[in-house]
């Protein structure tokens, strides 16, 4: 089983043609708030599910991957929703913290090139309260972490807890930033903070606005920990840093309605396909040959792919990718 752990959220996404000139499109660290008056800020919002672990989650289910997801739930309509879309996809969610503090928003915006910003409303939110728990499911084989769970506190420290945990029992682990650097108030704290993490880290992804924010050669931070940092480019495509040496593999052209849940969906390819190839543990992942990493990088673009094709986190079942 591979379990899932961090914030389950709901996207405010605007419907398709609904922004009007003037709505808020997102800058270097964020959408950039509109001028007072304008009417652009009106466009119409659609509710989503979504959290990047929560998506992942989804993704992982829609493959057919046992996953269970590792959280703290509202017990609002949102909540409830959130755990429908769990269930819907196969997660297990019988590990999921429940709480009466509401679910976090994030107000999507959407760029002319379906790049998507975001701004939190996180405040007191059910999500922030989650407390380790005392074991995770007899049976699992990795646990991924990140994303806004491990930037808010008190929960953050809860949940990076889970992680040197799970790695002292010699488990995998799979770390995925998902920087929002309008939620973290000390840059160079958490950059810090982010280096301690790499020491209990089996696998990495990021992406390379990620790994520009963060600063350094994602390769030598093979050496700290990790067995592989894989760094997603967009429509340039994919590549891992081994000990072995360097992968790549290019985008698969498509469409793009929006990028929300696409970095997501890579996350769970990644563990889906490193799980067929049985090496969700440090020494298996370091013994892939090249092939395999092309195998592996492919399969995760090629899924990218499908949910950058169509609006909102919708990752892709394990049929449509054959």
């Amino acid at each position: 089983m591979i379990v899932v752990t961090g914030e389950a959220l709901i996207d405010l996404v605007p419907q398709p043609g609904s922004e009007r000139p003037g709505s808020e499109r997102p800058g270097p660290e964020g959408p950039e708030p509109e001028q007072s008056g304008s009417a652009g800020a009106l466009a119409a919002l659609t509710p989503k599910r979504g959290g990047g672990p929560y998506n992942t989650a989804v993704a992982l289910g829609r493959l057919g991957e046992r996953t269970a997801f590792l959280s703290r739930v509202s017990r609002d309509a949102f909540g409830e929703e959130l755990l429908t879309g769990l269930r819907a996809a196969g997660v297990d969610v019988s590990y999921v913290q429940r709480g009466a503090e509401p679910t976090a928003l994030a107000v999507a915006s959407v760029g002319p090139d379906g790049s998507a910003g975001y701004s939190f409303y996180v405040d007191g939110t059910a999500d922030r309260l989650f407390a380790a728990p005392a074991q995770l499911p007899y049976d699992t084989r990795a646990v991924s972490f990140g994303t806004c769970s491990l930037v808010l506190e008190p929960g953050a420290s809860a949940y990076e807890e889970v992680l040197h945990r799970t790695h002292a029992r010699g488990l995998c682990t799979a770390l995925d930033p998902n920087i929002r650097p309008g939620l973290i108030p000390d840059p160079a704290a958490y950059r810090a903070r982010f280096h301690s993490w790499l020491a209990s880290t089996t696998l990495v992804k990021l992406s390379d606005d990620d790994s520009r924010w963060l600063g350094g050669d994602p390769a030598s931070w093979l050496g700290q920990g990790p067995s592989a940092v894989v760094v997603t480019r967009g429509a340039a495509g994919l590549t891992a840093f081994t000990r072995a040496g360097e992968v790549t593999v290019p985008g698969v052209p498509v469409d793009v309605a929006d990028t929300i849940g696409a970095g997501d969906t890579v996350n769970a390819a990644l563990l889906h396909r490193l799980s067929a190839h049985d090496a969700l543990d440090a020494a298996s992942m370091t013994a892939l040959s090249e092939a395999q990493w092309r195998d592996i990088l492919s399969f995760a673009a090629r899924a990218a792919a499908v949910t950058v094709s169509r609006a909102g986190a919708e990752p892709p079942y394990a049929h449509e990718l054959g």
